[in-house]
C-alpha cells in the first residue's frame, strides 16, 4: 500500500513539474526565436531612438503652446470681468441725463464730462491690451460677433442690418470675451404685403 501511495506521489509531483518544465522550455523556444542579429538590434535601438525623440518634441510643442496661450489670454476671465465697469459707466451717464433736476445744468455737463474721461481711459487701457471693442451699428448680424436681442421695422436699412446697441461687445485677440447685443433691422408690414403680392403674381397658376 505503501509503495502505491508513494509511486502515486512521484506521478503527481511529475505531473506538476510538467507544466512548469514546459513553461521554460517555451520561453527558452522563444528567446532562440527572437534572437537578433547585431544590425538588427542597431536598427531596432535606432527605432526606438526615433520615436522617442519624436514624442519629446511633440511635448515640447505642447509646453510651447500651453506656455504662449497662458501668457497671451491669462487675464481672459480677469478682463470679462472688468466689462461691468464699462457698463457701469454708461448706466451712470444714461440715470444722469434722465434725471430731470439736472437736465442743461453746469453740474450735468461736469459729471458728464468726468465720466467720458473715465471711460476713455478705460478703454485706452483695454487696447494696451488688446482687448477692442466689437463695431456693430449698421453692420450685417454676425452670429460669431453679435446676439439679436429683438427685431426693428425699418424701410431703409436692408434686413438683418443692427441699428441699435444694446450692450457693447468685445473681443480680446482673436477670441471673442462676449457678443454684442443688438436690434436687427426687420421689414415693414406694408414691405411684407408688397413682396407676398410680388411673389403670389410670378407664381403660375
Amino acid at each position: 500500500m505503501e509503495k502505491d501511495q508513494n509511486t502515486k506521489t512521484e506521478k503527481n509531483n511529475i505531473n506538476q513539474e510538467n507544466p512548469e518544465n514546459k513553461k521554460l522550455k517555451d520561453i527558452e523556444e522563444v528567446k532562440e526565436e527572437k534572437t537578433l542579429s547585431p544590425e538588427e538590434k542597431i536598427t531596432e535601438l535606432e527605432d526606438k531612438l526615433t520615436r522617442t525623440f519624436a514624442e519629446m518634441e511633440n511635448q515640447r510643442r505642447r509646453y510651447e503652446k500651453e506656455k504662449d496661450e497662458a501668457f497671451e489670454y491669462g487675464g481672459f476671465s480677469f478682463a470679462r470681468e472688468t466689462l461691468n465697469l464699462i457698463d457701469n459707466l454708461e448706466r451712470a451717464k444714461e440715470s444722469l441725463k434722465n434725471d430731470e433736476s439736472l437736465k442743461n445744468s453746469e453740474s450735468l455737463k461736469k459729471n458728464l464730462e468726468h465720466l467720458e474721461i473715465i471711460h476713455k481711459d478705460i478703454l485706452s487701457i483695454f487696447k494696451k491690451n488688446n482687448i477692442e471693442p466689437i463695431i456693430s451699428i449698421n453692420k450685417k448680424l454676425d452670429p460669431n460677433y453679435h446676439q439679436a436681442m429683438m427685431e426693428i421695422e425699418d424701410a431703409e436699412k436692408e434686413p438683418g442690418t443692427i441699428i441699435q446697441e444694446i450692450q457693447k461687445g468685445f473681443t480680446m485677440k482673436d477670441r471673442l470675451l462676449r457678443p454684442a447685443l443688438v436690434g436687427v433691422s426687420k421689414k415693414t408690414e406694408n414691405e411684407d404685403k408688397k413682396d407676398k403680392e410680388n411673389k403670389e403674381k410670378k407664381e403660375p397658376k
